[in-house]
């Protein structure tokens, strides 16, 4: 259609319908307006101690390089990248945006076009030839948001997309964590195993002292099946630790989204594969900055996640509230007919028409008021969700800090007990060398010294977790989308 053509036939519509409509469509919007709640927090940890520093923004976002290894960096890394549960959160981030994207055009007027040709003939006596027709159309509509039904559509397609943001985000923390916690398990079982076999070779040298000794006859055959027995104690004690490492490695595998065999490149398996095992189990932080409650609130993913499903949740009242008014629908046609399709261009073939229509609901027995109703509940009900987040979020950091803080006590004495078991094991052997014990008493400082030695290596393990589910409570591990900034809890549609 000539550029002419279609100013002149927009120039008919008519300029008072047209201020009408824009008037209109400028109208408030109904329903409540959102306010994120406010919260009374208090000022510090309980059980923060000295980790109540502040924690970097970049420090807190990597947190598990500040351990030095770099095949957990490489495990995490790895996970980041294939995890498919990481995968289809982003998934569900992209439709959430293409679902804010649709939203957005909704409230837009729409546009159509169409071109038909016909022919019509009949056959026989009274036939008069056959006639051609074309035809071209342009329609528009537009249906004018009176009441912000449409807005506050969108209000919730943008509080939802900012949702979804966040579940990616705490979908990044859990995966980061539960890494991390697999690894220093079988970092801990490693070294269990390497005590395991340590105190094994200890009591196979006790047991070949006490044959010796036996045929000596200086013990009896009892003292001999007593140091065999506890060496097979020890012994059955592998099998164990060997089955958790595997259900471990098995865990880390799917959490890669990998399988088994794949994981031996970026993780060895057998010993002798890992120099550095006596090793690998770092030490656990001194000091953690933990920061304040009201910065755990604004890099909780979970928290901000039910923040904006409120937000989204507040908005859909007003969604359901604009249904119980007038909805006002402008469109418009304009329509060009002829026999030729060089008259399609001629100006007196044009016909065009504007119309107006406001419709409204009159007797509907109720059921907008119930909808509104039910909207207003699912509010109240995510005003609760989010409260509870808060709560959980708050004293997830507590449970955590408490017991890094008690771990830390609790691994200084075993490391004290530790160490003088193994030196009352090595005095007890050299008196049983000399006579001057019966081999009950060394059996007795090994079981010791094993007890002793496992536990302190359980307990490093420990802490080690106990480091990992800090920083999961203070939301530490999540990385944006390129280009999408994280939203704060206390955003505002």
């Amino acid at each position: 259609m000539k550029p002419w053509l279609m100013a002149q036939t927009f120039n008919t519509l008519s300029a008072s319908t047209l201020a009408w409509a824009l008037l209109l469509a400028g109208c408030s919007s109904v329903g409540p307006d959102y306010r994120a709640p406010d919260q009374a927090l208090a000022a510090h940890w309980r059980n923060a101690g000295e980790a109540g520093r502040p924690a970097a923004p970049a420090a807190l976002g990597r947190w598990w390089q500040q351990f030095g290894d770099a095949r957990l960096n490489t495990l995490i890394d790895t996970a980041l990248a294939d995890n498919p549960g990481l995968l289809s959160a982003q998934a569900r981030l992209r439709q959430a945006r293409a679902r804010r994207g649709l939203q957005a055009v909704q409230d837009l007027p729409q546009l159509d076009g169409g071109l038909s040709a016909a022919r019509q003939g009949s056959h026989g006596e009274l036939s008069s030839g056959s006639t051609h027709s074309f035809n071209a159309s342009l329609d528009a509509s537009w249906e004018i948001d009176l009441f912000g039904g449409q807005r506050r559509a969108l209000e919730a397609a943008e509080a939802n997309l900012a949702a979804s943001q966040a579940d990616l985000d705490a979908t990044r923390v859990s995966l980061v964590a539960e890494i991390a916690s697999n690894y220093f398990s079988l970092r801990s079982n490693q070294t269990r195993l390497a005590v395991a076999r340590a105190s094994l070779e200890s009591r196979e040298k006790t047991l070949q002292l006490t044959r010796w000794r036996h045929e000596a006859r200086l013990v009896t055959p009892l003292e001999v099946n007593q140091a065999q027995s506890s060496l097979e104690q020890v012994r059955a004690s592998i099998p164990l630790l060997q089955q958790n490492i595997e259900a471990l490695r098995l865990a880390l595998a799917v959490l890669l989204g990998r399988d088994v065999q794949a994981l031996d490149a970026l993780l060895p398996e057998t010993p002798a594969a890992l120099p550095d095992t006596p090793a690998a189990l770092p030490d656990t932080p001194a000091q953690l900055a933990a920061g304040i409650p009201a910065d755990t609130l604004r890099q909780r993913p979970d928290v901000r996640a039910a923040e904006r499903r409120l937000a989204a949740q507040t908005a859909q009242i007003g969604v359901a509230e604009a249904a119980r008014y007038p909805a006002f629908k402008l469109s418009g046609q304009i329509g060009i007919e002829a026999l030729t399709p060089a008259g399609l261009l001629r100006a007196d073939t044009l016909s065009n028409s504007v119309l107006g229509s406001l419709g409204a609901p009159l007797l509907d027995a109720g059921r907008l008021r119930r909808t509104v109703d039910i909207q207003t509940a699912l509010r109240d009900e995510a005003l609760q969700t989010y409260r509870s987040s808060v709560l959980q979020a708050l004293a997830d950091v507590e449970k955590a800090l408490s017991a890094w803080r008690l771990g830390q006590q609790r691994l200084r004495y075993l490391q004290g007990a530790a160490g003088s078991a193994g030196e009352a094991a090595r005095l007890a052997l050299i008196r049983y060398q000399a006579g001057s014990i019966d081999l009950l008493s060394v059996l007795d400082t090994q079981r010791t010294q094993l007890s002793q030695d496992d536990a302190l290596a359980s307990a490093r393990g420990e802490q080690l977790l106990n480091v990992v589910q800090l920083y999961k409570a203070l939301g530490g591990g999540w990385q944006s989308e390129p280009g999408t900034p994280p939203t704060p809890a206390t955003a505002q549609p």
